[in-house]
Formats: structure tokens, sequence, C-alpha cells
């Protein structure tokens, strides 16, 4: 009996001990399943990664900023879980081309871009940019902005605090200062240098000066990106220029919003895209973006001549008024007007801001020219620009692009997708919608509307076609150990809702968005967060 009593004894205290063992394991097993528990987790999701290749369903997990895995996560747990069944989940998409200056410190959240997905914007565009960088950045940061932020040097802004608005050559010193000042901003972060060979003091820079400063960028591994002297009849000279800077310079170019102006040129893309063919045959790296738009958005001095432009706004007006040079600038815009950005008609030149008139905004050249009294002819619609310039300026949409075009250029390998739009001031003036909707639109109306491209491609041209281009690393994919830069929504849903009518409308269908792992954009609503970050250039030459 002692004995039998003593085995259970035994028996219990060893059932006891390795209860205790089992206990113990559990819960150090349970710790170690916490221990590998993520931040977020994205699940179920329709994952189009941005390499162009087929959806597939997965999930994500990010900690902190970086996207740590993608797969079948069943049994892992996360501290915030996102349901993404029936969505898709693509990378962030990065702008290569915004005038986001415009906008990002009076709205830093920035919900224009991010509510389409939007989580890189670029500023410098156009020859025209920032200067000194490295104050910039710092506005920047001090600021706290919602999406990540690049800039290019612009060429334009650079020549203009060397030679102001002269039509003239830079001396030989004159043109050291300005190489010193593209290597000093390459060094302090540009992703490149833009031009704007369209607009003083742009136009005045011989294509020789042009390939000189651009090399330096390209010395520092930059790219070149170009608003080209013409994007109506002297379209392909244009595109020849700028292919011959990148050969030149020896470094890569991108031909920026690429587009067709002036209805008697429309279809003349298949040219420009057969010299961007032909150069990348032979070696020479050129690139395209566009918006998804038949009207443009510039200043109303577009329609004015650059010979009259030079020197200022002073000398411009003072020759606008000059009996001897009025006839020709007023010949020369009725020109514009008929078979270049008017499209034939002033009716398609539409004021979108205008500081010292609002009331103009949304009218355009015929309306203002009845209101005016006089007949809406293109001869008056050109006094009434002149009026316009004389109580200061304004911006203007100029709707004269092809839309078939649109779509050529579209479908092309080497075209991403750009918006050339600030950020969105809800409410003010009657700017182009692009800012409110390029990416959206692209997503709605030529992916699942019309099927000019797929989703796939589209996601592609709008996310690591550009990390590539602007040698932005870690960021344009989804793939484990890049930035959490994400965007996850509705592809039956989304589409761009600003129009040319009402544009200060929101995209709808973008249901989140992180940017560098924090969610800025939760059930369609930003979230208030601004954890963007500066995009320094591949010249960079401090602490990232």
């Amino acid at each position: 009996m002692k004995t039998a009593q003593g085995g259970y004894t035994l028996l219990k205290t060893k059932t006891r001990l390795l209860s205790s063992i089992a206990t113990l394991l559990l819960g150090l097993m349970s710790a170690a399943s916490l221990a590998q528990d993520y931040d977020l987790i994205i699940r179920d999701g329709r994952v189009v990664d941005g390499s162009g290749n087929p959806w597939y369903y997965a999930d994500v997990a990010v900690e902190g900023d970086r996207i740590v895995r993608i797969g079948d996560l069943a049994g892992v747990s996360a501290e915030r879980e996102i349901e993404a069944s029936g969505l898709v989940v693509a990378p962030g998409f990065i702008d290569p081309h915004t005038h986001a200056l415009r906008g990002i410190f009076d709205v830093p959240t920035a919900e224009s871009a991010l509510l389409q997905g939007v989580t890189t914007l670029t500023e410098g565009n156009d020859g025209s940019s920032p200067y000194p960088l490295d104050e910039h950045f710092q506005a920047i940061m001090d600021t706290g902005i919602s999406p990540n932020w690049g800039v290019f040097i612009g060429q334009g802004t650079v020549r203009s605090q060397v030679l102001g608005a002269e039509d003239r050559d830079p001396s030989p010193a004159e043109l050291q200062r300005m190489k010193d000042m593209i290597r000093q901003s390459m060094e302090q972060g540009a992703l490149g240098i833009s031009t704007g060979l369209f607009y003083v003091p742009g136009s005045f820079t011989s294509t020789e000066e042009v390939i000189e400063l651009s090399r330096i960028a390209g010395e520092l591994g930059g790219i070149y990106i170009s608003h080209m002297r013409e994007e109506a009849a002297q379209l392909a000279q244009s595109v020849e220029e700028t292919i011959r800077i990148g050969e030149e310079a020896e470094l890569p170019v991108q031909i920026t919003h690429h587009k067709v102006i002036g209805v008697q040129n429309w279809g003349a893309s298949r040219d420009s895209l057969r010299l961007v063919d032909e150069a990348r045959a032979r070696g020479i790296d050129v690139t395209i973006d566009q918006y998804p738009y038949t009207a443009s958005q510039t200043g109303i001095n577009a329609l004015i001549p650059q010979w009259a432009q030079e020197g200022g706004r002073d000398q411009m007006l003072a020759r606008i008024d000059s009996p001897e040079t009025r006839p020709t600038i007023k010949d020369e815009v009725v020109a514009k007007i008929l078979y270049d950005r008017g499209g034939g008609d002033p009716k398609n030149v539409f004021i979108s801001r205008n500081s010292w008139d609002p009331d103009m905004a949304g009218k355009n050249l015929a309306q203002l020219a009845e209101e005016a009294g006089m007949a809406p002819t293109p001869e008056n619609a050109a006094e009434v620009v002149f009026e316009i310039l004389r109580g200061g300026g304004a911006t203007a949409v100029y709707h004269a692009i092809g839309p078939d075009d649109v779509d050529v250029i579209m479908r092309h390998p080497a075209t991403a997708i750009g918006s050339d739009g600030p950020v969105g001031i809800f409410g003010e003036g009657a700017p182009h919608p692009r800012q409110y909707g390029t990416f959206a639109r692209v997503l709605g109306l030529y992916v699942r509307e019309r099927g000019v491209i797929t989703l796939e491609e589209a996601i592609r041209k709008m996310s690591s076609q550009t990390a590539r281009r602007l040698s932005i690393h870690d960021r344009g994919l989804l793939t484990e150990g890049y930035y959490a830069d994400i965007a996850v929504f509705d592809a039956d849903e989304i589409v761009d809702k600003a129009t040319f009518e009402d544009p200060h409308q929101y995209a709808v269908g973008m249901k989140y968005v992180l940017v560098n792992g924090e969610v800025v954009v939760a059930d369609g609503e930003h979230t208030g967060a601004r954890p963007g970050r500066i995009i320094y250039g591949p010249g960079y030459s401090g602490n990232r």
C-alpha cells in the first residue's frame, strides 16, 4: 500500500512538473510569437507590386518605416490591421513633376496628392526652383509635411541669379558661377537639373550652355528633365534638342509633360516617340512623363513672344505700349491663340488664378472680351491679355492638346505619370483639375473605363519607373526591405472628381495610404499625420 501510494505521489509530482514545464514552454512560445508581431499588417489585398508583373494575393507586414514581410501571414498578428479584401495594394505613387511649392506651406498635409495615393512630390520643375536648397529643405523639415519631398535645381533660377532676364550668352566667369551653383545644389540634394526652355530666361539659353550645366548634374548622378522649347509646331526639333543634351552631357534625360499642342499639330506624337525610340536604340537614356488631360496650365505670359519679355515685366509692358513693337506683339499673340495654346479660339483660354482680380477666375478670353464691350475675336482677346498683364498677370488653362496623342504617349513604355500641378488649396481660384485628379484619372478612366493601359502597367508608370529614373532608393516597389510607402484603393471605385468647371474636388476610392510606415489616409480621410521626409538626390554630400 505504501509502495502504491508512493508511486502515485511520484507520478503526481512528475505530472505537475511536466504541466509546469508545458505552461512555461507555452508562455515562452507566446512571448516569442509576440516578439514576432508587427506594427501593421495589410491583409488579403490584391498586390500590384509596381514592377509591372501580374498581381497576386498576399498580406503585407510593416515594422517601423519598412515593409518586412509579404506573403501568407495567417498565423501572425500586429498592433494594427487593415482589411484589404477586394482592394488593390500598391506602392505609393511618385510624382516626377509638380509645382507643389505653391501650396505645401499653406496645406502641409497635401490632401490633393495623398488622396490620390501620391506619397512623394518633386518640386523645381520647368527650370524654376528654390535656391539655395539647404535652406529650403530646412524650411520643409521645420514645417513637417505629409508626403516625401524631392527637388530639382532649376536652370532658369540659376541663370536669373547670374544674368537676370537678359538675352545673351554668359561670360566664362558667369558660366563658371552657374556651374558652381549647380554643383552646390546637387551636393545639397538636388535630384538633377530642370529646364524651362519655353520660359524666360531659359528661352535665352543656347543648347551648348544647357549641355555645359547639365554635365555637372550628370557627374553627380543626376538627370536632366525639361519643359522643352516648343510643344507645338517645333515639337520634333525640341525633342531632338533634348536628346542631344542627354547624349553630349552624358546623363539621363526626361521629356516632361509630353504633349502635342495646337490642332494642326495633333498626331505628331508618333514622330516624337519615334525619335525617342531611335535614341534609346543607340544607347541614349531618354524617358517621358505626362498628365492625362487635353489642357495645359501656365502663366498668361505663354501667349507673349519671348523676345518681348526680355528684361522683365517693366520692359515687356513698355514694348506692349510702344507703337513700334505693339503691332508685332499683338500679331504673335493672335497666332498663339489660333495655332498654338489657344486651340484656335479665345474661348479655349480660361483664367485659372488672378490675384489682383479674383473674379476673372473661371472666365475665358472670349467672355472677358465681351465683358469689355468687344467682340470675342482673337484680336480683341489679345487686347484682354495686354490688360491682364498690366494688372499684374494671371495663370491660365489652355485647351489645345490632342486627345489621341494623350493615349499614344501613355501607352509608350518609357512614359511615367506626373501631375504638373501644385498642392491644392481647396476653394482658391479655378485651377487645372490635374492637381486633384491626375493619378486617380489614369486608374479610373484610362485603366478601368477605357483600357488604354493595364492596371499593372499604370502602377509601374506611377511608382518604380520614376523611382529608378530619379535614383530614389528603396521606394517605388512593394518588396521586403523597402520603405512602407503604400497605397490601398478600390480599383472599381477610384476616379478623379475634379473637372475644369468644378476643380476643387478630391479623388475618391483611395482607402488607405502609408508614408514611411505611418497611416496618413484611413477610410478615405486624411489622418493629419505628417511623416514625410526629404528625398535627397544621388550627389548629396550630407548625412541622410
